[in-house]
């Protein structure tokens, strides 16, 4: 196991890091599609005597904590697994992500901890490797792919440490609203409720409409996604967990609503908004339908944005494949 090293070294040029934050699954592209959103995990990072963490935004209290901290947890255990000595840190983090909510809060964080060892240890990894490392620890691609490249990513495990990603930049705008409940959801229960097998019937309905998806935002045609929307291995089984779900589909295809998945596991429902509409008059509907309905939800208008991970300061990493952060 590696030793913590005390010295303080490179303390005047911290590394910054900003990674958005991600919806992924989209419906039918279950565990392998996803996109990033602008909402952030601000975190910088300067060398120090010990571990430290000052946090300020949503869930700071969470964020604030060094103990089991989810990018301290990763940085420490990348480093190790490569034979490096741990550094400690101080890390001053601003966090804009909701944790627990379907989000993507635990792929930035992830991400953020492979990012600040590759750093940090001079692991000099690609970035396909840092997404295939994160990935490995979320045991599914499409949140940390979305994050690290931006745009909407499809993506796919090639091994145990790198990840095979496309990277999509969707033709026209694609507005979009976030729909947040205030409890959490743990991916753990979300997954827990998913059957085993499922019927060739819905297996060839959630392949066709994935192909739909992606050539509805390859090609700009926002009428294609009412349909191309529609989930048979995931949702079905999840919206008990998650009651916002059937509520704001049944807004879709009307009132400058396109459709609504849940984002990740859920709780949280991404709906996609027709750019023709006024995205303020659709997000007054929601929320009219929402209190109809005794429901609540904080909302939040967004949209898919086309950079992801960024790092500022002497950055030490590999040689990127394909078009990654900068």
């Amino acid at each position: 196991m590696a030793k913590a090293v005390a010295k303080r070294s490179d303390a005047a040029n911290p590394l910054k890091l900003k990674l958005p934050a991600t919806s992924a699954n989209l419906g039918p592209a279950f565990d392998a599609a996803g996109l990033a959103m602008g909402m952030f995990l601000t975190i910088e990072a300067r060398p120090a005597t010990e571990f430290a963490i000052t946090a300020s935004g949503l869930d700071a209290q969470i964020c604030g904590r060094v103990e089991n901290h989810l990018t301290l947890n990763t940085y420490r255990e990348v480093l190790e697994a490569e034979g490096k000595p741990v550094q400690p840190l101080a890390l001053k983090i601003y966090n804009e992500i909701p944790l627990g909510k379907g989000c993507g809060s635990s792929a930035a964080a992830r991400l953020a901890g492979v990012a600040l060892a590759v750093h940090f240890g001079k692991l000099r990894w690609s970035d396909n490797r840092i997404v295939g490392e994160a990935s490995r620890r979320e045991h599914h691609p499409d949140n940390a792919a979305a994050c690290w490249f931006g745009g909407l990513t499809v993506a796919r495990q090639t091994s145990e440490n790198e990840a095979q990603v496309a990277i999509i930049h969707p033709k026209q705008k694609w507005p979009l609203l976030m729909a947040i409940p205030v409890e959490p959801l743990s991916t753990e229960e979300a997954r827990c409720v998913l059957p085993d097998q499922y019927s060739r019937a819905d297996v060839v309905a959630n392949i066709q409409n994935s192909m739909l998806l992606l050539a509805a935002f390859t090609q700009g045609k926002p009428e294609m996604l009412a349909s191309a929307l529609r989930d048979r291995i995931h949702e079905p089984y999840r919206a008990p967990l998650c009651p916002l779900l059937p509520v704001l589909q049944e807004l879709a295809g009307e009132s400058g609503v396109l459709g609504a998945v849940l984002s990740g596991a859920g709780p949280s429902v991404l709906v996609f908004l027709d750019p023709k509409a006024s995205v303020t008059r659709t997000k007054a509907i929601v929320e009219r339908h929402l209190l109809r309905k005794g429901l609540y939800a904080e909302l939040v208008l967004t949209r898919i944005i086309g950079r992801g991970g960024t790092h500022s300061g002497n950055w030490q990493s590999g040689k990127r494949k394909g078009s990654g952060p900068r």
